[in-house]
């Protein structure tokens, strides 16, 4: 690792990651997310909740198919593939709906009407529920990894979402169960005005601004005295 230069992280939880195990600091630029192509809807919204993901171990799948099956008065929809597809659909209760792979206009079709998006895995960044709270979507997060840093909880002004502190289905019910006891603080435009923050142009804009800044400070340190 010494031959490199400088790190990029692509969010605090990578950052400390990096230092961790190379003792190396680095900058923070969080990755583009095409907000552009997941707006708001005009329907209105429904009773169902959403969760799009590779259906992998590591996203936690099972754990949330768990905590609704706990509450069968709540609806899951679960759209994605992957190679735990099939164990997932025999898992699922009457209330959990497994979808599969869907396209791109479907999906954010879903993502428009859903009540809130649900994501339980702890990622170094996570687009997904970036992109759910761009279409003004509140999201139930696991508060660890990058969604500590994309969703602003209900202990912060203009919230786009609850956190759960543990990777359980009681955690996660508990969670739910807070976020409908304070929907009415979570807004839509909050929501959108969060996943603002993640757009591809500001990503651009701070990349560029940080390899500029970067050659500049090379330069000044190699230039030879007159």
């Amino acid at each position: 690792m010494s031959s490199i230069d400088h790190f990029i992280a692509n969010s605090r939880f990578t950052r400390e990651r990096i230092w961790k195990f190379y003792r190396r600091e680095a900058e923070v630029i969080y990755p583009p997310v095409d907000i552009d192509k997941f707006q708001p809807g005009a329907k209105p919204r429904e009773a169902f909740y959403l969760t799009l993901s590779r259906l992998v171990p590591y996203k936690q799948i099972p754990l949330m198919i768990e905590a609704f099956a706990g509450t069968p008065e709540r609806q899951l929809v679960v759209i994605g593939n992957g190679p735990d597809l099939g164990k997932i659909q025999r898992m699922a209760p009457a209330n959990v709906t497994i979808l599969g792979y869907q396209a791109t206009e479907v999906v954010i079709d879903y993502l428009q009407r859903c009540r809130a998006f649900i994501f339980a895995a702890q990622e170094d960044f996570g687009i997904a529920p970036v992109e759910a709270q761009a279409c003004g979507t509140p999201v139930t997060a696991f508060d660890g990894g990058g969604t500590a840093e994309t969703i602003r909880g209900l202990n912060r002004s203009q919230p786009s979402g609850v956190h759960f502190d543990q990777q359980t289905a009681s955690s996660l019910r508990r969670a739910i169960a807070q976020f409908e006891e304070a929907e009415g603080s979570i807004s839509g435009a909050n929501c959108r005005a969060q996943a603002e923050r993640f757009s591809s142009r500001r990503f651009h804009t701070q990349l560029v601004g940080h390899v500029l800044e970067l050659t500049q400070t090379a330069s000044r340190q190699t230039r030879t005295p007159a």
